[in-house]
């Protein structure tokens, strides 16, 4: 496993997005800016509806289109200039700590491959084909505070289906069989861990290693969507899966650049598994669209919270279950309806709380509970469908070694350099 001396992080974010998005054959100045400015729409900096006028003329300059998913007024209001820039920030931050520091080392320097799908499919925008769409602080509760509105344990019955986690550090012993589990039910190609696990030490919880896995958050107003041209990737309104359709991704990466998570992974080259080893039934969701399984190659990929399963495609005692929960020994990850107050991950935060209860009958100021959560990067707005039982990182944590390799496991976690010789090996070569 990597360690934090490994983590190669550049002075800023800026300079380390140029570079990934200079590899691409899109405009690296509007991807930027995009990504700035969506984070602070998800931070409450910046209206959607000025967000949306900022860039509208230059995303149709450089892709004949604009299919951001973006909650607009109506266009009389849009047309008359409402929704101003509400007091747009320098949008600097200091989200910094070891959280941030976990989403650098994921980002990758990934080479180019040249002329690809990327090309074919921007050449073919203005005929319609693309049509279709349409870590640092968390600022998490501490002990007794309970979670963040609306994320698992609220016990508030919402509307509809709300797919989401909850995953106790508590539990997580760094076994690795929900990275082997995530990876062999998507067919991803070697170093795209959709789910990651960080084992890490940090002196403000004693000397033993913990553990945070790490998968695609599910924002509930994430920047990802705000910022693809194309519409590819997008929010599934049934359910709230944040999902790319691997038929419309262009591979701008804009995507990539403009999460603070790290959960993104561009395809270099031919994936490991092709398609005609992939049985439709994981790659085609009950909107027909093409979301499930690795992607193409030239197109984004992350997880999916098990999209296939969520639709029934592989049989109903599927629904609502997730590959790596399945894998996971230890009780660490639930998923569920965050919407159903009885649902798996609202259900075992709750067990979990009485479990740990205060006796507080001789001293009633006493909390009620012992159980800290947290969400990755809250302050960020993006209110992430990912609740976390247990103590969040703090500034002094740091990436070490864990009890089980990923060699042992048939996996890595040096994406960079599989990544880096899957593209150069494009020419025949093999990685």
């Amino acid at each position: 496993m990597s360690t934090d001396d490994d983590i190669d992080t550049p002075p800023d974010d800026e300079e380390r997005h140029r570079r990934l998005l200079d590899e691409t054959d899109y405009d690296t100045d509007l991807g930027l800016e995009l990504a700035r400015d969506a984070q602070r729409v998800t931070a409450g900096e910046l209206s959607e509806a000025a967000f949306y006028r900022r860039y509208h003329d230059r995303i149709v300059e450089e892709f004949e289109m604009d299919d951001r998913e973006i909650d607009l007024p109506d266009p009389d209001a849009l047309a008359a200039g409402e929704g101003g820039d509400g007091g747009v920030g320098d949008g600097s931050g200091d989200a910094g700590g070891f959280l941030d520091r976990l989403g650098d080392a994921l980002e990758g320097f990934d080479p180019d491959d040249g002329e690809s799908r990327r090309s074919v499919m921007k050449k073919g925008a203005a005929a319609g084909a693309l049509a279709l769409g349409g870590l640092g602080s968390t600022g998490g509760a501490g002990p007794g505070d309970g979670t963040a509105a609306g994320a698992a344990g609220s016990g508030e019955e919402g509307d509809g289906t709300r797919w989401g986690m909850t995953i106790n550090l508590n539990n997580c012993d760094g076994c690795l069989a929900c990275m082997v589990a995530c990876d062999q039910e998507h067919n991803l190609s070697r170093g795209a861990n959709w789910m990651y696990v960080f084992a890490f030490e940090d002196e403000n919880q004693g000397e033993e290693t913990n553990f945070l896995p790490r998968t695609c958050q599910h924002c509930t107003d994430s920047p990802c969507t705000k910022v693809c041209p194309v519409g590819a990737r997008h929010t599934r309104e049934e359910d709230g899966l944040v999902l790319t359709d691997y038929d419309i991704c262009i591979g701008c990466r804009y995507c990539e650049v403009s999460c603070p998570y790290g959960v993104n992974y561009f395809q270099w080259g031919e994936p490991d598994v092709p398609e005609s080893e992939i049985d439709d039934d994981h790659q085609i969701d009950d909107r027909g669209r093409w979301v499930g399984s690795r992607p193409p190659e030239g197109v984004m990929g992350k997880c999916t919270f098990c999209v296939d399963r969520q639709d029934g495609q592989m049989g109903e005692e599927k629904i609502g279950t997730t590959a790596c929960e399945e894998a996971c020994t230890m009780d660490a990850i639930h998923f569920g309806d965050l919407n159903d107050p009885e649902s798996p991950p609202n259900r075992h935060l709750r067990e979990y709380r009485e479990s740990q209860e205060n006796d507080r009958s001789d001293y009633p100021n006493r909390k009620e509970h012992t159980v800290s959560t947290f969400q990755l990067l809250e302050e960020r707005g993006t209110d992430p469908n990912v609740t976390f039982v247990g103590n969040a990182p703090s500034q002094d944590a740091r990436q070490v070694d864990g009890p089980v390799t990923y060699e042992e496991m048939g996996l890595t976690d040096n994406r960079k350099e599989v990544l880096d010789q899957g593209a150069e090996a494009a020419g025949g070569e093999t990685a």
